[in-house]
Protein backbone atom coordinates (compact mmCIF):
# COMPACT_ATOMS: atom_id res chain seq x y z
CA UNK A 1 0.00 0.00 0.00
CA UNK A 2 1.20 3.51 -0.07
CA UNK A 3 2.30 6.06 2.24
CA UNK A 4 0.32 9.45 2.68
CA UNK A 5 2.04 12.49 4.07
CA UNK A 6 0.25 14.71 5.87
CA UNK A 7 0.37 18.89 6.40
CA UNK A 8 -0.69 20.55 9.46
CA UNK A 9 -0.34 23.94 7.65
CA UNK A 10 -3.73 26.04 7.18
CA UNK A 11 -4.88 25.98 3.28
CA UNK A 12 -7.25 27.92 1.54
CA UNK A 13 -8.81 27.49 -2.06
CA UNK A 14 -8.91 31.22 -3.90
CA UNK A 15 -10.38 32.38 -6.87
CA UNK A 16 -8.35 35.63 -8.30
CA UNK A 17 -8.60 38.44 -10.98
CA UNK A 18 -4.55 38.18 -12.29
CA UNK A 19 -1.46 36.41 -10.84
CA UNK A 20 0.05 39.95 -9.82
CA UNK A 21 -0.13 39.26 -6.29
CA UNK A 22 0.97 35.43 -5.50
CA UNK A 23 3.53 34.65 -4.19
CA UNK A 24 5.70 31.84 -6.24
CA UNK A 25 8.08 31.57 -3.87
CA UNK A 26 6.23 30.04 -1.33
CA UNK A 27 6.94 26.54 -0.52
CA UNK A 28 3.12 25.79 -1.03
CA UNK A 29 1.50 27.04 -4.08
CA UNK A 30 -0.71 26.21 -6.60
CA UNK A 31 -2.17 28.06 -9.40
CA UNK A 32 -4.53 26.98 -12.09
CA UNK A 33 -5.46 29.22 -15.18
CA UNK A 34 -8.17 28.02 -17.34
CA UNK A 35 -10.39 30.02 -19.95
CA UNK A 36 -12.61 30.67 -17.45
CA UNK A 37 -11.12 31.19 -14.37
CA UNK A 38 -7.61 31.46 -12.17
CA UNK A 39 -7.35 29.26 -9.20
CA UNK A 40 -5.37 28.86 -6.46
CA UNK A 41 -4.55 26.81 -3.38
CA UNK A 42 -1.78 28.90 -1.05
CA UNK A 43 -1.19 28.70 2.71
CA UNK A 44 -4.02 30.87 4.05
CA UNK A 45 -1.55 33.21 5.82
CA UNK A 46 -0.52 33.56 1.95
CA UNK A 47 -3.69 34.63 0.07
CA UNK A 48 -3.32 37.18 -2.05
CA UNK A 49 -5.44 40.31 -1.47
CA UNK A 50 -7.03 40.48 -4.88
CA UNK A 51 -8.67 36.76 -4.09
CA UNK A 52 -12.51 37.49 -5.02
CA UNK A 53 -13.72 34.33 -3.08
CA UNK A 54 -11.58 32.48 -0.67
CA UNK A 55 -12.14 28.99 1.18
CA UNK A 56 -9.87 28.37 4.54
CA UNK A 57 -9.59 25.40 6.26
CA UNK A 58 -8.10 23.20 4.60
CA UNK A 59 -5.70 20.68 5.22
CA UNK A 60 -3.54 18.94 2.55
CA UNK A 61 -2.49 15.35 1.89
CA UNK A 62 0.23 13.82 -0.51
CA UNK A 63 0.38 10.55 -2.02
CA UNK A 64 4.44 10.23 -1.45
CA UNK A 65 6.46 8.80 -4.55
CA UNK A 66 6.70 9.39 -8.51
CA UNK A 67 3.56 8.06 -9.71
CA UNK A 68 3.72 6.96 -13.06
CA UNK A 69 1.34 8.08 -15.41
CA UNK A 70 0.69 4.41 -16.19
CA UNK A 71 -1.22 4.22 -12.55
CA UNK A 72 -4.39 3.80 -12.76
CA UNK A 73 -6.53 4.01 -9.74
CA UNK A 74 -4.54 6.20 -7.11
CA UNK A 75 -6.99 8.88 -6.81
CA UNK A 76 -10.28 7.28 -7.63
CA UNK A 77 -9.44 4.56 -4.35
CA UNK A 78 -8.78 7.23 -2.16
CA UNK A 79 -11.38 9.55 -3.07
CA UNK A 80 -13.68 6.47 -2.91
CA UNK A 81 -12.66 5.83 0.77
CA UNK A 82 -13.28 9.32 1.87
CA UNK A 83 -16.35 9.57 -0.40
CA UNK A 84 -17.70 6.33 1.60
CA UNK A 85 -17.07 7.92 4.84
CA UNK A 86 -18.75 11.29 3.69
CA UNK A 87 -15.85 13.04 3.71
CA UNK A 88 -15.87 15.69 0.48
CA UNK A 89 -11.74 16.32 -1.11
CA UNK A 90 -10.51 18.89 -3.02
CA UNK A 91 -7.73 17.24 -5.27
CA UNK A 92 -4.80 18.75 -7.09
CA UNK A 93 -2.30 16.95 -8.92
CA UNK A 94 0.85 18.12 -9.73
CA UNK A 95 3.46 16.32 -12.71
CA UNK A 96 4.92 13.90 -9.87
CA UNK A 97 1.79 13.33 -8.03
CA UNK A 98 -1.25 13.87 -6.25
CA UNK A 99 -2.54 16.00 -3.54
CA UNK A 100 -5.88 15.55 -1.15
CA UNK A 101 -7.43 18.50 0.66
CA UNK A 102 -9.91 18.07 3.45
CA UNK A 103 -11.57 20.42 5.29
CA UNK A 104 -9.66 20.93 8.37
CA UNK A 105 -12.49 19.25 10.57
CA UNK A 106 -12.38 15.81 8.88
CA UNK A 107 -8.54 15.89 9.07
CA UNK A 108 -8.45 13.15 12.07
CA UNK A 109 -11.23 11.12 10.40
CA UNK A 110 -9.59 11.01 6.67
CA UNK A 111 -6.37 9.65 8.05
CA UNK A 112 -8.18 7.44 10.07
CA UNK A 113 -10.13 6.43 7.52
CA UNK A 114 -7.36 6.17 4.51
CA UNK A 115 -4.86 4.03 7.72
CA UNK A 116 -7.50 1.51 8.53
CA UNK A 117 -8.03 1.02 4.68
CA UNK A 118 -4.04 0.19 4.70
CA UNK A 119 -2.03 3.22 3.70
CA UNK A 120 0.78 4.49 5.63
CA UNK A 121 0.42 8.27 7.15
CA UNK A 122 3.11 10.16 8.14
CA UNK A 123 3.00 13.98 9.25
CA UNK A 124 5.43 16.87 8.95
CA UNK A 125 5.24 20.60 8.73
CA UNK A 126 5.54 22.77 5.96
CA UNK A 127 8.99 25.02 6.85
CA UNK A 128 7.62 28.63 7.36
CA UNK A 129 9.57 31.40 6.07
Amino acid sequence: MMTIRRFYEELSVCKLTDMSQIDFTDEFCFFCKTDQEMSLVCRTVKVPGNATHREDGWRAFRIEGQLDFSLVGILSRISSILAENRIGIFAMSTYNTDYILVKAGDDERALGCLSAAGYTIVSQRMMIT
